[in-house]
């Protein structure tokens, strides 16, 4: 076994890339040095765009969702968001074989969850296992990360080793997020339904006092908590005495209520929203997200999108600088890969993606895709019409998605749209019923191409393997050697997008607004918010 300090480049992939999050946005944290030294007290009261899908961190996927569950539940161990290394937090110090098959903690003592009973060993396996057991429909993201697992060990009380039957390279940057979050045996013993009534029992530093589903949540500060993690700003209870989140799904709503003092921060500001928010003292607050950008992954099983030379015309056929500069706004990015440009191993593919209709026109034309009447290339009968699925998880989906078919339609592609809820998008994403989903994917690690690319994995694409890109998914996650595991994410990038089966459009920012109270709101290291050094001013 050797010591993780020395190990940890290997281990995490070399997740220092993530440090060019805190130079992304208007302003990224504020520190409140000008308001003075932090006051604890106070109740933050935040507008999300969208409501929550479940109270669970382990069957959290959505940013409006983590934003809520990750507060109540602690990691074993923390990313820091500056330099992208893994700290301690629940485990205070760890072990990983030379293999990467064997990953061995030690936790803190005198941990307790909400409930009072103590954190142990037997708390990280049963929360794990329990992971796997609701199953990969539920959970993801979860099971992803715990791919090969074979169980965990109690060594002694405050020893948990985690064993896989493969090499897991990955597997220690997911032990930091809240989908891998140790709960207690009250929640870990539950149903998946029930997991999401919020009454989750974590160790994090608030509790749930309040839920109601696609309306409300409320969390109070954890009294006595004393094991925060080495990222944090300060030790003990968190500032906030709790924090009352009401879904807002209108951005003028939120906008307005913000300006109003009726909330204090509220999620996905708008271009248009600036000017009301800073008139009223406000500020825009923005981080880059890692992982996997926004755009269409085609279902290659249906429909022209079998065609690889159509899911290919799509990617020049696509002016993203127009959706941002019409869209968005300047705190957000184009895509350029298949990545976005803060997760480790990004590979810089924007040559391939650059705007060319009268290139894509020319690809159509080549593969028998022929102007109808109307406009809309037909080829054997068939016109060239799909439909994209997508929910608006993100303020600005609809627009640039409305933007998307206009593009498409100069070239003689029928984009039509098709929006849903959230879980009805994962429902439908899960039964492969669509032609184009519209999404993305948030994690510091380029482990997240294989969650979403592999045959192994989700497979949305609904295909059968292609060794050229499941074979070097598979050999990053094996690979002890953190320069050669980012080389692999590389290639793995560069197949994807040669294959056609990502679309990319533009990377997410979250965009929060936050009055002039708010101190200290902070975003993690995949650009979530952290709210344990949170205080407000003048409180």
């Amino acid at each position: 076994m050797i010591r993780s300090r020395h190990r940890l480049a290997a281990a995490a992939a070399a997740v220092t890339a993530v440090a060019t999050l805190a130079a992304c946005g208007s302003d990224t944290a504020n520190t409140g040095a000008d308001a003075g030294p932090p006051q604890p007290g106070g109740t933050l009261r935040y507008g999300l765009s969208q409501a929550p899908t479940c109270s669970d961190p382990a069957q959290a996927g959505t940013n409006q969702t983590i934003y809520v569950a990750r507060q109540i539940v602690d990691s074993l161990t923390d990313q820091d968001p500056a330099t992208g290394e893994l700290k301690p937090w629940l485990a205070r110090s760890w072990e990983v074989s030379p293999d990467a098959k064997v990953f061995t903690f030690k936790l803190a003592d005198k941990v307790t969850f909400s409930d009072g009973t103590p954190l142990t060993a037997d708390s990280v396996k049963r929360t794990f296992d329990s992971i796997l057991a609701l199953g990969a429909a539920k959970t993801q993201l979860g099971t992803s990360y715990l791919t090969n697992y074979v169980g965990t060990t109690a060594v002694d009380p405050l020893t948990a080793r985690v064993e896989f039957s493969k090499p897991n390279a990955q597997f220690l940057q997911a032990s930091s997020t809240p989908q891998l979050g140790i709960q207690g045996e009250a929640t870990t013993s539950k149903t998946a339904e029930q997991r999401c009534a919020g009454q989750n029992i974590g160790s994090g530093p608030f509790t749930y006092t309040g839920w109601k589903q696609d309306a409300s949540a409320s969390l109070a500060k954890r009294a006595g908590y004393a094991w925060g993690s080495d990222v944090f700003a300060h030790k003990g209870e968190a500032y906030l005495d709790g924090i009352e989140f009401t879904v807002v799904p209108e951005s003028g709503v939120r906008t307005g209520s913000l300006s109003s003092a009726q909330l204090d921060a509220i999620s996905d500001a708008l271009p248009q929203d600036v000017p009301l928010l800073e008139a009223a003292g406000g500020r825009l607050l923005s981080a880059a997200n890692p992982g996997v950008p926004f755009g269409l992954q085609p279902n290659v099983t249906r429909g022209p999108l079998r065609d690889r030379a159509v899911r290919l015309a799509l990617l020049p056929a696509l002016d993203r600088q127009q959706l941002v500069d019409t869209v968005l706004g300047p705190q957000f990015k184009t895509a350029t890969s298949v990545l976005a440009g803060t997760t480790p191993g990004y590979q810089n593919l924007s040559a391939k993606l650059g705007y060319d209709p009268a290139a894509a026109r020319t690809a159509l034309d080549r593969a028998g895709w022929v102007p109808g009447p109307d406009g809309i290339r037909v080829k054997d009968g068939q016109r060239l019409s799909f439909a994209v699925l997508f929910s608006q998880v993100f303020g600005g989906n609809k627009a640039i998605l409305e933007l998307v078919q206009q593009q498409l339609r100069q070239v003689g592609v029928d984009l039509v749209l098709d929006l849903v809820s959230a879980p009805e998008m994962t429902a439908r994403q899960n039964a492969k019923d669509f032609d184009l989903a519209y999404y993305n994917t948030t994690r510091a690690d380029g482990d997240i191409l294989r969650t979403t690319f592999s045959v192994d994995g989700r497979n949305l694409s609904a295909r059968e393997r292609i060794p050229a890109i499941d074979d070097v998914l598979d050999a990053q996650l094996g690979a002890g050697d953190p320069a050669a595991r980012l080389e692999l994410v590389r290639t793995a990038q560069q197949r994807v997008l040669d294959e056609g089966l990502w679309i990319p459009t533009v990377e997410l920012s979250q965009a929060i607004g936050a009055a002039g109270k708010v101190q200290d709101l902070k975003f993690e290291a995949s650009a979530r918010l952290q709210f344990f050094d949170t205080w407000l001013s003048g409180n």
